[in-house]
């Protein structure tokens, strides 16, 4: 018998005084935000640090390996670490230690399998994106451990511990930066940052006392399959659609585009780092509410998209605002042609913003094949209006293009989780297992 049949069998008797339970909310959420802040600010850092040392050009070939990272990144958590922190979110020590253990160790599986692919490609490349492309691929393994330590913290409940680690990776790609700085090339700069977290993975095995378990990685993958693969096709919709994207802009209007909108991207830096970890923190918390107080869900859903909308519009608002002398010295030679996309990408991030606190509500549901829509419905609408602006209207174009595609797939993800949450509620279905 499962830890959750317990509690549905007598939820009064498993459940704590409603004061303690708001009071670990705050605190798993406080700690959720510190590490948030953390990885925005090792992000942004490496970002700026780019676009400065480098130019608009080059930092485009590096924004080309860093939304080819976000592609892999998105594989490792879907097979890895998003059925980890729906099954295994406030489970006992003992299940929790050893799904990390095979987990983590399908995540370094991936990062090895996809970064020798990674290398391969780099070295037939060449020219300028080839050797930044072979680096990537080099560092990958330490990337997708150091990620999938974050994911097992938060669904342990302890984001402390992931707040730390993401803590010594920023120490640690502060040397490695100055280091990449002084050779000056993009290869450098991606080695750095891959680096740094390699060193956060491997301090991420101190704190947990588990090692990866590479072959446990099949049994993991057999166990999970029922929502493993729908997250794995669903996460690579999502970061293929911005690669697609990126290399689309690329073609059609110059690879300094894809510089123009990383930049502005840059600029909502803390939105769309959270946005891209959001399931740290929110998926297992939707899954504590979801056992608890199961008609709560649709309300923490809508409370989690509306705050980070609207703190994503009041940051963009204070963007237009910025003077030009400060962004220059953000940017540098990136700003002038960053700044004109403001508006556009804030729109972007909010509606975006919007549409996870639905995604959080469906995973926690656990329903894959509602969630696996709305995605390739979102993945669809980003391409068709990136491209299709960038056809038009060039990078300003695309820029709209994108807006309005997140908005409307906002709308998409929100009428799925209604029908899922009336599904259950007429038609309760068992609880997902955890062993």
């Amino acid at each position: 018998m499962t830890p959750m049949t317990t509690e549905k069998e007598n939820p009064r008797a498993a459940e704590p005084p409603a004061g303690s339970a708001r009071r670990a909310l705050v605190g798993r959420l406080s700690w959720g935000l510190a590490d948030q802040a953390a990885s925005s600010l090792s992000n942004f850092v490496v970002g700026i640090y780019v676009a400065r040392s480098l130019g608009v050009t080059a930092f485009g070939v590096f924004s080309l390996a860093w939304v080819t990272y976000g592609v892999v990144l998105n594989v490792s958590r879907g097979l890895a670490t998003d059925p980890l922190v729906v099954r295994f979110s406030g489970v006992s020590d003992t299940s929790w230690r050893g799904a990390v253990a095979r987990s983590s160790g399908t995540a370094l599986g991936v990062g090895a399998a996809l970064g020798a692919a990674a290398v391969v490609a780099g070295l037939a490349l060449g020219g300028r994106v080839g050797p930044a492309f072979a680096c990537l691929g080099v560092m990958l393994p330490g990337l997708l451990l150091q990620d999938a330590w974050r994911f097992s913290f938060f669904a342990a409940g302890t984001g402390r511990k992931a707040f730390v680690n993401d803590l010594v990776w920023g120490v640690a790609l502060v040397p490695a930066l100055v280091v990449a700085a002084h050779v000056g090339t993009v290869a450098a700069f991606v080695l750095a940052w891959g680096a740094s977290a390699t060193v956060a993975a491997g301090y991420g095995c101190l704190q947990s006392g588990i090692r990866p378990q590479l072959t446990g990685a099949r049994g993991w993958l057999r166990e999970q399959r029922d929502l493993g693969y729908r997250y794995l096709v669903e996460n690579v919709s999502l970061s293929g659609a911005s690669q697609l994207r990126a290399y689309g802009l690329g073609a059609i209007v110059g690879v300094g585009a894809v510089g123009a909108v990383r930049g502005a991207e840059l600029l909502l830096g803390p939105f769309l780092a959270v946005l891209m970890g959001l399931s740290l923190v929110t998926v297992p918390e939707a899954a504590r509410v979801l056992r608890r107080a199961p008609h709560r869900l649709g309300h923490f859903c809508l409370l989690l998209g509306g705050g980070q909308a609207a703190a994503a519009l009041a940051w963009g608002g204070a963007l237009l605002l910025m003077p030009e002398r400060l962004g220059d010295l953000v940017l540098g030679d990136v700003w002038h042609s960053a700044a004109e996309l403001i508006v556009p990408v804030t729109l972007s991030v909010a509606g975006a913003g919007l549409g996870t606190g639905a995604a959080a509500g469906l995973r926690a549901l656990g329903a894959a094949r509602r969630s696996l829509r709305s995605q390739l419905f979102a993945s669809a609408c980003y391409v068709g209006g990136g491209l299709g602006g960038a056809a038009a209207a060039g990078t300003v174009g695309s820029a709209w293009g994108v807006a309005a595609a997140t908005v409307s797939a906002s709308a998409v993800w929100w009428l799925h989780l209604r029908s899922a949450l009336r599904e259950r509620h007429h038609n309760p279905i068992p609880e997902v297992r955890t062993s």
